[in-house]
């Protein structure tokens, strides 16, 4: 068998388990949230029969068996079920909020790798060998810094200084492109301080390999030393750590999505979970979960195109 096929049937596997593991526990979890659905939908005032009357109309009263019977189904189906709140479908939720999370997660993955590989690897070719000891203290510092900040923190101080302070940018809401621009920097800079101190890390590792020596002393230009011999090899760490960092900012979105009250999923599930909205909530996390298991077959499906090594479960330099 190929090396790409032995690869594929590996990765089907280790699919089919996670879509497993995350369909069982968006289940399981969701029931646990403190408070009673038909509470939140008849409000406080309903009296025990009015709540009874809600709880078997939403099928709470079934056994935990058949709802999670209820539930495989309509995943297979395509039919999450209707909102306790809205009543209305909770796939048409999704495909309406979906948009606005994939529009802020994409920008952000592409951003974060944008900058923070070329700064972790400038940052080590500079500071190679010792030399410029200031910039690596100057560098760690501010990364561990920033990637430590919590990110509504980071969210908050950019409202307060550009929206509220200095009132250069809106301060919430997605009318236009320049409402995208403080949720993408809240999402995306911690997660480029974490990237790319991990690629100064790779790149100090790689240049000090025998096969960069003798590529220098071939005379070969900078570009090329660095970007056909250096950076395909510090990729393959750096990308398989970047893509739990990169699954880990969906997380991050529903947190920035709150702040600036941005319309996506990150912001629907929040309301769901003050709600008790069951379906809502367990259809946003599905999706959330099937986006970044994705994040992370492209980023395997990447390595293996860069270093074919990888298709095997080995790596090594060279």
């Amino acid at each position: 068998m190929s090396l790409w096929g032995g690869y594929a049937l590996r990765r089907f596997g280790g699919l089919l388990l996670s879509l497993s593991l995350l369909i069982v526990v968006t289940f399981f979890i969701v029931p646990l949230i403190p408070g009673d659905p038909a509470v939140a939908v008849a409000g406080a005032d309903a009296t025990r029969e009015q709540r009874d009357a809600i709880r078997e109309q939403l099928g709470l009263n079934d056994p935990l068996s058949l709802q999670f019977v209820h539930y495989i189904t309509g995943i297979f189906t395509g039919q999450l079920g209707d909102s306790f709140a809205y009543g209305e479908s909770v796939m048409n939720i999704i495909l309406t909020k979906m948009p606005f999370t994939l529009e802020l997660a994409l920008f952000g993955i592409l951003i974060t790798l944008a900058i923070s590989v070329p700064l972790g690897m400038i940052v080590g070719v500079a500071t190679q060998g010792g030399r410029r000891r200031w910039l690596d203290v100057v560098f760690g510092m501010l990364t561990g810094l920033f990637q430590s900040i919590p990110q509504f923190v980071t969210a908050t101080f950019l409202v307060v200084i550009f929206a509220i302070t200095l009132r250069l940018l809106p301060a919430a809401g997605a009318t236009s492109l320049s409402s995208l621009i403080l949720p993408l920097v809240a999402l995306s800079l911690g997660p480029i301080c974490s990237i790319a101190r991990v690629v100064r890390r790779e790149t100090a590792t790689v240049l000090e390999q025998d096969y960069i020596r003798t590529a220098k002393g071939n005379r070969l230009g900078s570009l090329r030393l660095y970007a056909r011999h250096a950076l395909p090899n510090l990729l393959t760490t750096t990308l398989t750590l970047s893509g739990l960092i990169l699954a880990g900012m969906l997380g991050g979105a529903i947190i920035i999505e709150t702040v600036f009250s941005w319309p996506g999923l990150g912001r629907e599930v929040v309301t769901a979970i003050a709600y008790k909205d069951y379906p809502v909530i367990q259809g946003v996390i599905l999706v959330l979960g099937l986006i970044a298991i994705l994040i992370n077959l492209l980023i395997d499906v990447i390595l293996g195109v860069i270093d074919p090594r990888t298709l095997g479960g080995t790596h090594a330099n060279g």
